[in-house]
């Protein structure tokens, strides 16, 4: 699509349909701007927003307290979204946003995650706002609440200065209340930071993001619920040839590097596999390379993702060839081996067929992966029970408080944090990044282990 607009007139239009929100730069997202964009527009503002909201996913996932994630929702936006012009910067926030409602908007999963993302994002946003530009938010909202008459506010001012004691806050009270609703900010309530009476919870100005971010969640869970309708009654199929396969796409996209050739230019040779396995592979690639050498096969599934694991990993075609055949042959003979399998092998590293060079596959194309009966790919964290998870990383050397911590992840369906978790426990290192690519777990793990072993030979050497 071409955009017929200069880009100072999209961005008005663009502010003025997402509610610019005054003197701020924070929109409200209320209607679609009427605007063309062009199609790599389209995907790639929603890829820049995308990463925002994933890393605001990874932040929350592990724990991180208000003030840890204020710090990082800036820097996510910063690096992600900010642009020179404040015009663009604005025209990429709201497209971007409601190409992400398109994206969302199609399974119940989905639409609860986004409503999740956004309204976090949009709470710290506004949090950076001025107190000018706060009002007119609440006013483009149009919130029914008037600040607290001076007689009501004296009538109940030793009241508010105990809850501002009992929070840590100065005994100096705000002059600024609004008296609500007390369903209006659960989540004030839940941690007893307003003062309560008869059914109202008295807010300070300092935090009226409660009552904004309830209307905003709001708002955007009963769009998504309107798209959704649109998206199965006719864009699903007026843009089944141009926008559909972006916008099924973009929910499971990976970013991080595709391993179609090892990193560092490393290369395994067939006998370093099982010591490998042991110290580098993650739990999926374990669990694959067990049951291969107990059956002697895997079903089309396992042998896609290990195989494509292995050749990122740096595992040459005649050793992969050498590998699979002497597993197979234990059980079909080599000659069917080479007839039925060799081709399949051959075709991954882009010798046959198109000659496509086949990536291998990232933690979020795994994760959504539904193995059948004798399938063995898939996540462990997500498709094991309860009792063969914990089997499988007690025989990573996994116990005690840190597997309670996985298992917590994932019951909470945090499956890449939980393995991200079990690097960390069976390592003894921190990473940041988090796990999002099997080949990105065996990567980091021998930079972890040959730092291990340099540290080995100085102190051997300076002993010595």
């Amino acid at each position: 699509m071409e955009i017929v607009r200069s880009h100072r007139q999209v961005a008005a239009a663009a502010a003025a349909a997402g509610g610019g929100g005054g003197a701020g730069a924070l929109p409200t997202y209320k209607a679609a701007p009427q605007l063309e964009v062009r199609l790599e527009e389209f995907e790639l503002f929603a890829i820049d927003r995308l990463r925002v909201l994933k890393g605001i996913s990874d932040g929350l996932s592990r724990g991180k307290r208000p003030e840890e994630m204020e710090k990082l929702v800036s820097e996510l936006w910063k690096t992600h979204m900010r642009h020179q012009d404040p015009a663009e910067t604005l025209n990429k926030d709201i497209i971007s946003h409601f190409v992400l409602r398109l994206v969302y908007c199609r399974t119940e999963e989905l639409r609860k995650w986004f409503l999740s993302m956004e309204t976090t994002l949009f709470r710290y946003r506004f949090r950076l706002e001025s107190p000018e530009s706060q009002r007119m938010l609440m006013t483009e909202f149009q919130l029914p609440y008037k600040a607290l008459p001076h007689s009501e506010f004296e009538a109940v001012k030793d009241k508010l200065s105990q809850v501002a004691r009992s929070i840590g806050q100065s005994a100096n009270v705000e002059h600024v209340f609004f008296k609500v609703p007390f369903e209006e900010v659960p989540d004030l309530v839940a941690s007893r930071r307003v003062f309560l009476s008869k059914g109202y919870a008295y807010v300070a100005m300092s935090q009226v993001v409660s009552l904004v971010v309830t209307q905003f969640r709001c708002n955007i869970s009963k769009a998504l619920a309107l798209t959704n309708r649109k998206w199965t009654a006719t864009i699903k199929e007026q843009e089944k040839d141009r926008l559909t396969p972006i916008v099924e796409a973009l929910s499971n996209a990976y970013f991080g590097p595709d391993y179609s050739q090892p990193k560092d230019a490393v290369d395994i040779s067939l006998k370093d596999i099982d010591q490998l396995a042991k110290s580098s592979f993650p739990l999926c690639m374990r669990h694959m390379l067990d049951k291969l050498r107990e059956n002697h096969h895997l079903k089309h599934g396992g042998r896609m993702q290990f195989g494509l694991f292995l050749k990122g990993a740096g595992l040459k075609l005649e050793d992969a060839l050498a590998f699979w055949r002497a597993e197979f042959s234990q059980k079909i003979g080599s000659e069917r081996f080479d007839k039925e399998y060799a081709y399949t092998i051959r075709h991954n590293y882009g010798k046959e067929g198109k000659r496509t060079d086949y990536t291998p596959y990232s933690c979020q194309k795994i994760i959504s992966a539904t193995p059948g009966v004798g399938d063995h790919h898939g996540c462990p964290f997500r498709h094991f029970g309860e009792e063969n998870l914990r089997a499988a990383l007690n025989k990573m050397g996994v116990g005690g408080h840190a597997l309670e911590e996985i298992m917590d992840k994932v019951k909470n369906r945090h499956y890449q944090l939980a393995c991200t978790l079990t690097f960390e426990t069976t390592h003894g290192v921190s990473c940041d990044s988090g796990i999002n690519h099997p080949n990105q777990y065996f990567s980091e793990s021998q930079k972890v282990l040959r730092a291990k072993n340099q540290t080995m030979e100085s102190q051997s050497q300076s002993a010595t």
